[in-house]
């Protein structure tokens, strides 16, 4: 009706009616058009949300007063202010946690000591008092805006137990859910298993002390071991003394003799002074991992000197 009433007054005035057809045309580009640049506007404003997140969880940290105070104080600019702050982590970084307080995004739990045996009850093991880092903007932002919220929780748990381990304590997955995180331990026990699929060693209760159905640690370095790495390298991702993987080692290589002697797996951990449990996982690891040829060559030269 609007294109035709305008058609007849313009014919009446003696100008050229225009077709219905252009228009139209003209209308779809106008409306449609405002359509698209809104919707571009509003894919910006959401990607400069989300950048403006980042930069707000940025600048609740120390180190943005530090950088704020230097640039009022000395009137310099913010490259300059940075320059300072990092050149004040180089020089005193090493002396910022000898403060007997807590440090920030720090927190002290109780936790079963790792010097007791699986054996004892939990209300009768000996607890330790040890200090876990919760949160730690410098580490955790750049995880959680790159990898997300499952990698920044698996991080954490990294942190965490080995923090506590360190210390002479161990968690478990009830601590690490229900005390620290606040989430499910199905939670849990899934970034586990992610982070063993990594190869990502976890120091729990469970694994140092072979409890649960879980690999005990001893396989864990075991397994490093048959790969080719040294012990030096085993130490330090797993956090043990060289001594303590050598004396898995050598228990793993008194596992293989037997085994090849015939012997069945509760004779093998009888002799080897081991769990069955570990003694089935040594004999598991023999068969189905893939050794390389140097460790190969260790194992048969033990072989030839029992012969």
């Amino acid at each position: 009706m609007f294109f035709f009433n305008l058609s007849l007054r313009r014919g009446l005035e003696g100008e050229r009616s225009p077709t219905v057809k252009p228009l139209l045309r003209e209308r779809f580009r106008v409306v449609f058009g405002a359509q698209y640049f809104y919707h571009f506007v509003f894919i910006i404003m959401i990607n400069n949300s989300s950048l403006q997140k980042w930069s707000r969880l940025e600048t609740k940290s120390l180190d943005n007063q530090f950088v704020n105070d230097i640039i009022q104080g000395l009137n310099c600019s913010s490259f300059e202010a940075k320059a300072v702050l990092d050149t004040v982590h180089k020089v005193y970084g090493d002396f910022f946690d000898c403060s007997e307080e807590l440090g920030l995004g720090k927190a002290k739990f109780i936790v079963i000591s790792a010097e007791d045996m699986p054996s004892k009850k939990l209300k009768e093991a000996t607890k330790i008092t040890v200090t876990l880092t919760i949160n730690d903007d410098k580490e955790d932002l750049p995880i959680k805006e790159t990898r997300g919220v499952v990698a920044l929780r698996q991080h954490r748990i990294c942190r965490i137990c080995n923090e506590a381990f360190m210390q002479g304590g161990l968690l478990t997955v009830e601590d690490i859910a229900n005390r620290i995180f606040c989430c499910g331990e199905r939670t849990i026990v899934r970034d586990l298993k992610d982070l063993r699929d990594k190869e990502i060693f976890i120091p729990l209760r469970s694994t140092i002390k072979d409890i649960g159905r879980t690999l005990s640690h001893r396989s864990l370095i075991v397994r490093e071991w048959v790969k080719g790495n040294e012990y030096s390298e085993i130490a330090r991702k797993t956090n043990h003394s060289v001594k303590a993987i050598s004396n898995y080692v050598r228990k793993f290589k008194q596992v293989v003799a037997l085994m090849r002697d015939g012997y069945d797996v509760h004779t093998i951990a009888f002799l080897t002074r081991i769990s069955i449990k570990l003694a089935e996982e040594y004999i598991d690891i023999k068969a189905h991992s893939v050794i390389v040829p140097s460790r190969i060559q260790e194992l048969d030269t033990l072989l030839k000197k029992r012969m």
